[in-house]
């Protein structure tokens, strides 16, 4: 095993005790670093707090779109307190749109989390942060419009899944993507990872979210991202070695991990 680095994962979602084995278990993985994308305020607190008792945890602080819209004062607390906090996290995030939410009622309109995406936006290029984000589908080439409106050089489109049409259009932008242990098992994620360049992709897990396959029934590990990397180079015919490497070094730069 190599080096890796989980570039998407809720650490703060655990249960106490998974997330103690979990982090005991690092080393012997060989699990560098994990970053730690946050839901709301409060999830964004008890990543900070997470991240300063364990330097391998690297905290990025945001809204998750899947839930009930928060008010303007809520938003407003969440992103004067990452201003406040922005020297010790790496990115903002997991922001973006709210794909599966509006599947389940499709009342729910785009607008207002539009402009909460575009405030999150803003503030990312404002402190020169990466942004992490939650875009799938119908729903990425709006993320894509606004982001090449802000001039966003950093986006980081987590477990993406949508047309190549879109995935160009991401590519060209210099924009990354991150794939979880699903590459072993769901043809569409390991099409895209074919098409995809190898320099602009990332591993990662979503942990707590649990997977099907050979990973049914287990609790979601950042040592899961081995079997994506030997995935991944099987799909694209290349040495496992150089794979490992590129999307270690890939994640190191993109997070600026030093």
């Amino acid at each position: 095993m190599m080096r890796v680095i989980d570039s998407h994962i809720h650490v703060d979602l655990y249960a106490a005790g998974e997330r103690m084995q979990m982090l005991s278990e690092l080393a012997t993985y060989r699990v560098e670093a994990l970053i730690s994308v946050s839901s709301n305020l409060a999830s964004s607190k008890k990543n900070l707090q997470l991240a300063q008792q364990d330097r391998r945890i690297k905290s990025a602080f945001g809204f998750h779109p899947e839930q009930i819209i928060p008010t303007a004062n809520e938003i407003a607390d969440l992103q004067q307190w990452i201003d406040q906090n922005a020297e010790e996290m790496v990115a903002i995030g997991e922001v973006g749109l709210p794909y599966y939410l509006r599947k389940d009622d499709p009342t729910i309109q785009l607008g207002a989390y539009i402009e909460i995406l575009e405030l999150f936006i803003h503030q990312a290029r404002h402190l020169n942060k990466p942004i992490v984000l939650h875009a799938i589908y119908e729903d990425a080439p709006r993320v894509l419009d606004l982001l090449e409106a802000y001039s966003v050089k950093q986006a980081h489109f987590h477990w993406f899944k949508g047309d190549k049409i879109t995935l160009q259009r991401m590519q060209e932008n210099g924009y990354v993507i991150s794939v979880t242990p699903d590459i072993l098992y769901e043809p569409e994620i390991q099409a895209l990872a074919q098409f995809y360049p190898l320099t602009q992709i990332m591993m990662e897990t979503d942990g707590p979210w649990s997977f099907k396959g050979p990973f049914q029934n287990r609790m979601t590990h950042p040592s899961m991202i081995h079997d994506s990397v030997k995935m991944l180079a099987q799909l694209k015919k290349l040495d496992v070695n150089d794979v490992y490497r590129q999307v270690y070094e890939n994640t190191k730069v993109f997070y600026d991990l030093r």
